[in-house]
């Protein structure tokens, strides 16, 4: 090579590697104190494009692992009241087997008044866990996104269908139960009964020893047959009282409460008839006592060895002063199996003038003034036919515990599926890390080596340019004379 004054090559090539071995150092430097092998696109583009599919599929499934976590804590709290709705069907049919034996002597009126409460209870904790009528807000298809899947749509998500898995007392068929040995009392149809069409109505005259009730079931476009019937049911529960229809499709009425009801429609295609129909609850053993002119102002009636005497304000045509009397009277006595209502049979006359007793256990009734004009039927007690069957009851749980086996097998088997989801989630999101680490992240020893071998590079192009720049100087040795 010649030498030149006016271009040092030598200088050129050591700053040329000086840059190079500059940039060397400070990517090393970045990597080591980011961490990271790409830091911006151009260091590896196609690795990134890839690291990023792997971070993004990472990002997803962390948010699946909790969106699982969630949508197990949900399925435990309805399991949770699952199972205690079993123990409420475990003690209704203990008490529909101790009603359904024929030694049983006590009063079954107290054991239909927990059977009773029991149901309810089963519709406010169906309603708590939004399995119920009218808290029905998990009783669909459960959508729990996990990811990891090919695509939003395939693969990704874990679904629970609890659609229809109503855990309420009518869903689980026994919301029209009794463990009364008592008949169901018909009224209002010969023949089965038909919806209300919308517009229409059926108003029903209940008389209870609380007194008088009037109820109104109104028709709606959309609705069903059922579903009025439950309209029905719902105003009936302050009574004690259940409706539903048998089965032939007649309406009819039942309780372990003393009650008649007469029924009246607006147009005969109903729940009942336009011509008002009444009837006492015959499930009790019942007694008619009827207003004669002439006779004693008191009544007295008697269970085992109790009596209660009442004093009638209108002993010829009762009313429901007197009915308030002889309910008070048993009261004070501390006869509570006995209860008198006034017959709604002649309320479509306007009066009423006879009053039915009712009760669970065995009783009489007697003018107490033993006049020769009675107020007593001259038949003798009337003993219900049994209808409420208890082993209808046993049955229907039975029925209920096989239903609420399969809603709360669905339960599970989504509880184990979200478990499974999330143990694979993350497995995925431990090697989809692994893998964007090996494209994304530094090593950190290659690293360390490569700073060591750039500082040397770059004190090494330093000294050499500086070599290099002298070299010119050697031309003045020439230009001596």
């Amino acid at each position: 090579m010649s030498l030149s004054i006016q271009t040092n090559v030598n200088s050129m090539v050591a700053q040329e590697n000086l840059r190079v071995n500059s940039d060397f150092q400070s990517r090393t430097i970045q990597r080591l104190t980011s961490g990271y092998r790409i830091n911006s696109s151009g260091d590896d583009a196609a690795g990134l494009a890839v690291a990023n599919q792997f971070r993004s599929a990472t990002t997803e499934l962390n948010q699946g692992v909790r969106n699982a976590n969630d949508g197990i804590s949900q399925l435990q709290i309805i399991d949770g009241g699952l199972t205690n709705i079993t123990h409420i069907l475990d003690r209704l049919k203990t008490l529909a087997t101790q009603s359904a034996s024929s030694t049983f002597t006590g009063d079954r009126a107290t054991l239909e008044n927990e059977y009773q409460m029991l149901l309810k209870e089963v519709n406010r904790q169906a309603d708590n866990v939004g399995l119920g009528a009218t808290n029905s807000i998990n009783a669909t298809i459960v959508s729990v996104y996990i990811g990891g899947g090919q695509d939003a749509n395939t693969n990704s998500a874990i679904t629970v269908d609890l659609a229809g898995s109503g855990v309420d007392a009518a869903s689980l068929g026994v919301s029209q139960t009794s463990i009364l040995t008592n008949a169901a009392v018909q009224v209002g149809r010969n023949a089965a009964a038909v919806k209300i069409n919308a517009n229409d109505s059926a108003v029903f005259t209940l008389e209870t020893a609380s007194g008088l009730h009037t109820i109104t079931v109104n028709g709606k476009a959309g609705d069903t047959l059922q579903g009025q019937v439950n309209d029905l049911n719902s105003q009936l529960q302050g009574y004690g009282i259940s409706a539903s229809l048998d089965l032939t499709g007649k309406l009819q009425f039942v309780s372990a409460n003393a009650f008649s009801v007469s029924g009246i429609a607006t147009i005969a295609a109903n729940l009942v008839n336009t011509t008002a129909e009444a009837a006492a609850n015959t499930g009790l053993n019942t007694l008619q006592f009827t207003g004669v002119a002439g006779g004693g102002s008191h009544v007295k009636i008697t269970v085992g060895g109790t009596s209660a005497i009442a004093t009638l304000t209108t002993p010829a045509a009762p009313t429901s002063v007197d009915v308030d009397a002889i309910n008070a009277a048993l009261k004070a006595q501390g006869i509570s199996s006995v209860r008198a209502v006034l017959d709604t049979s002649t309320l479509a006359a306007g009066v009423y003038g006879s009053i039915t007793f009712q009760g669970s256990t065995n009783f009489s009734v007697s003018d107490d003034h033993l006049a020769a004009n009675t107020y007593v039927d001259t038949g003798a007690l009337v003993t219900a036919t049994p209808g409420g069957d208890p082993n209808i009851a046993i049955n229907s749980i039975a029925a209920a515990l096989k239903s609420l086996g399969t809603t709360q097998g669905k339960v599970g088997t989504g509880e184990n599926a979200l478990n499974y989801a999330i143990n694979l989630a993350k497995s995925q999101i431990s090697n989809f890390s692994s893998a964007e680490s090996q494209i994304r992240d530094a090593d950190v020893a290659s690293e360390a080596a490569n700073l060591t071998k750039a500082q040397v590079l770059q004190q090494s192009s330093i000294a050499a340019m500086a070599q290099a720049n002298s070299a010119p100087q050697a031309v003045l040795k020439l230009l001596q004379g």
